[in-house]
């Protein structure tokens, strides 16, 4: 997950003056807005994820790996 530079630093600043985990701070906004949502598509039970063709994964990438990702999308841009 990328964030904003001066969002982060936000946030780790009102995490701390709260005596929270940025993570509990992320996880919290998270819920909030999720839940000003209409009804949500998993709740109807509907969920579609969109396809695309193509040849797959490069050869070496780690999805579990998040600083892997970066590293790669770092090198195409």
């Amino acid at each position: 997950m990328r964030l904003d530079d001066a969002l982060l630093i936000e946030a780790k600043k009102w995490a701390a003056d709260h005596g929270r985990s940025l993570t509990a701070v992320i996880e919290d906004a998270l819920r909030e807005t999720l839940s000003r949502k209409s009804p949500s598509l998993a709740a109807k039970g509907k969920i579609s994820f969109p396809t695309f063709k193509g040849r797959g994964l490069r050869p070496g990438v780690d999805l579990d790996s998040s600083a892997a990702l970066l590293d790669v999308m770092d090198e195409n841009s």
